[in-house]
């Protein structure tokens, strides 16, 4: 009996949740979701129906159906999942995230599901599930990292968004992402900082001030101009906090003498829809476009974002014309491409610091921009190195999926999401990380911070603006 007993306890041992990270425990009672003013009552009921209209207008179904022919329980996602990595609670593997809504669907939405419920009268959905899953599908960084070793090709960050798209349409989500959709699609700025015209300028005008200055050249940033080869959508953040890559973008420009501006019409190039609401990112996709119209460009050119590149590269030609579609290009691209053509000279001589790169989730996982900044960055930048894994491959920054944006949840994104970066970055020894994107900065500018690693988080066009040489002539 002994022995069985024994057994019995190392089994139950096995089996157990391992205990949460403090932090996470802590974070349960501190941060509560959005919730609108509405009634909160019959969650239910109201979840329900949001899913089924969802189903309805959208082609989610297709792939919902696909999915719950799968396994999504063999667990082989915890092996990329840098979440499950750090907190070690079998809740946070992908797929164990991803039953929770399938689950749902299977019982709620087919008929197998439906004659079973009725016939068992169990197995219906809770207000415990609900809480479950707001709390799971926030903890996620959306990086898609897992959807390269799954088996069956199950899209697990793509039912994270689901879910938070179906959560976001009875109340629930982020108030830092509601409060900020909310301004930038009906407030007076228009935009997610609420940066209002006037200051704008006043930031534009100060930054040309210190470029004459630094550089002893007359640098512009051309204002509603129409006719231009590109339009120019930064994360509006960066007008607040990203000066140097700001600059850095205008030098380019400067050197080169193509045409661009920036809108006073619009001018954010931020999607937060892409994280938890489908409808908030058609609009303000359309929001983007229009402006880009207004203005007569030949392109639409997103700058350092990596969020806002994917949202708009892969969902203008979805919301806005199919192949008539303004064309969308990331500010690297352009970048890369007048090196390459010999158009842009940088002192090779300048940045002798340890310099690495991070790539962010949204524009390298799907292999689009990887290559591209590794090569501005050694023709100009001595001692390079690679962090591992990357492209592709990459680890993500911590703080994806919108998670950035909710300040609450600040330690859990640098000591549990985070945790794996900055063991890498620290492996690397950088002194410079390069991070194109304004969500990874902040996360990684934090992490650093709580990490206690010595090295700056500065963007790609920071350094190109250290290290650029115009031609006199």
């Amino acid at each position: 009996m002994d022995r069985k007993k024994a057994t019995d306890e190392e089994r139950a041992r096995a089996y157990a949740p391992t205990k949460k990270p403090d932090v996470i425990n802590k974070q349960k009672l501190d941060v509560r979701y959005h919730v609108e003013d509405y009634d909160v009552s019959d969650r239910p009921r109201r979840f329900l129906e949001a899913f089924a209209v969802i189903l309805r207008h959208s082609n989610y179904r297709f792939a919902l159906e696909h999915f719950i022919r799968m396994s999504a329980k063999c667990a082989r996602c915890a092996v990329q999942c840098q979440v499950y990595q750090a907190s070690g609670d079998f809740r946070d593997i992908p797929c164990y995230r991803s039953e929770l809504l399938l689950k749902i669907y299977r019982q709620h939405f087919t008929v197998g599901g439906m004659l079973k419920g009725r016939l068992l009268g169990k197995g219906f959905l809770t207000d415990e599930m609900i809480e479950e899953m707001a709390d799971s599908f926030w903890n996620c960084t959306a990086c898609r990292r897992c959807t390269m070793e799954c088996p069956a090709g199950i899209d697990h960050a793509l039912l994270t968004h689901l879910g938070r798209y179906i959560l976001s349409e009875i109340g629930i989500a982020p108030r830092a992402l509601v409060v900020s959709v909310r301004e930038q699609l009906e407030g007076k700025s228009g935009n997610t900082s609420a940066i209002p015209i006037p200051a704008l300028l006043d930031t534009l005008e100060f930054l040309e001030d210190d470029m004459r200055e630094a550089k002893g050249v007359e640098i512009k940033f051309p204002i509603d101009v129409e006719g231009c080869d590109f339009v120019f959508f930064p994360a509006v953040s960066d007008f607040l906090m990203e000066a140097d890559t700001l600059m850095g973008i205008a030098a380019v420009f400067a050197a080169t003498g193509d045409s661009w501006t920036t809108g006073t019409g619009y001018f954010d190039g931020i999607n937060y829809g892409l994280f938890y609401s489908d409808r908030m990112l058609e609009r303000i996709v359309k929001k983007l476009h229009a402006e880009a119209e207004r203005l007569k460009g030949k392109n639409i050119l997103i700058g350092e974002c990596g969020h806002a590149s994917r949202s708009a590269k892969y969902f203008v030609p979805t919301y806005c014309g199919g192949k008539d579609a303004l064309p969308v290009i990331n500010i690297m691209e352009y970048t890369y491409r007048i090196l390459n053509k010999g158009r842009l000279k940088l002192d090779q001589n300048i940045i002798t610091e340890t310099v690495a790169y991070h790539d962010p989730c949204n524009i390298a996982r799907q292999g689009w921009i990887i290559d591209q900044p590794r090569e501005i960055l050694k023709s100009f930048c001595k001692n390079y190195v690679e962090m591992e894994p990357h492209g592709e491959n990459n680890i993500c920054c911590g703080g994806g999926g919108g998670t950035v944006s909710i300040d609450e949840i600040r330690p859990y994104r640098t000591t549990v999401a985070g945790k794996v970066k900055a063991e890498q970055i620290r492996a690397s020894g950088c002194k410079y990380l390069v991070a194109p994107c304004a969500n990874c900065k902040k996360q990684l500018r934090e992490l650093v911070e709580d990490q206690k690693i010595d090295c700056e988080v500065v963007g790609l066009h920071d350094l190109i603006y250290k290290a650029i040489i115009f031609d006199k002539k």
